[in-house]
């Protein structure tokens, strides 16, 4: 993931990284997730960025290394992060330390309350690097995380 050249004057761009399985938000435990699609969650973000004028860069993956590369090539280049680490919030110390590189405010994101569910979900790697963490509040949570990551960065 590279990220775009700006024009002079336009803020850097936030960026949104979804962790595995987000892309069957829609299909995947509706009960659990709600009924809306990743594609919602970006045009949610998209939307909400724009109010401000950040734009915003999107990348979903079930693949670490992937979401790692996308971090180290982040740097110098976003405003902010606003992270669903999905799985990987309790499991991977790896994603803990890429996200330390670009150096930006980081708002976590959960869209079911994961402290109300089982309790291997409790414990997020994630939440000690974050300005915010926002769950249980369904796809408007990434609409709060970008609200509270602009005025951290304005």
């Amino acid at each position: 993931m590279s990220i775009p050249a700006r024009e002079a004057g336009q803020p850097l761009p936030i960026l949104l990284l979804n962790g595995p399985n987000l892309n069957m938000l829609g299909v995947r435990q509706p009960q659990v997730y709600g009924s809306a699609t990743l594609d919602d969650v970006v045009e949610l973000v998209r939307t909400t960025a724009g109010e401000f004028g950040y734009p915003v860069e999107a990348l979903q993956t079930n693949h670490e290394g992937e979401m790692l590369d996308a971090l180290a090539a982040a740097r110098g280049g976003i405003s902010g992060i606003v992270i669903n680490p999905a799985a990987w919030t309790h499991t991977s110390v790896a994603l803990i330390d890429a996200l330390v590189l670009p150096e930006v405010p980081i708002v976590e994101v959960h869209i079911s309350n994961v402290h109300a569910r089982e309790s291997f979900r409790h414990h997020s790697y994630v939440s000690p690097l974050a300005a915010g963490v926002i769950a249980g509040f369904g796809i408007r949570g990434y609409e709060f995380a970008v609200r509270h990551l602009v005025t951290l960065v304005s």
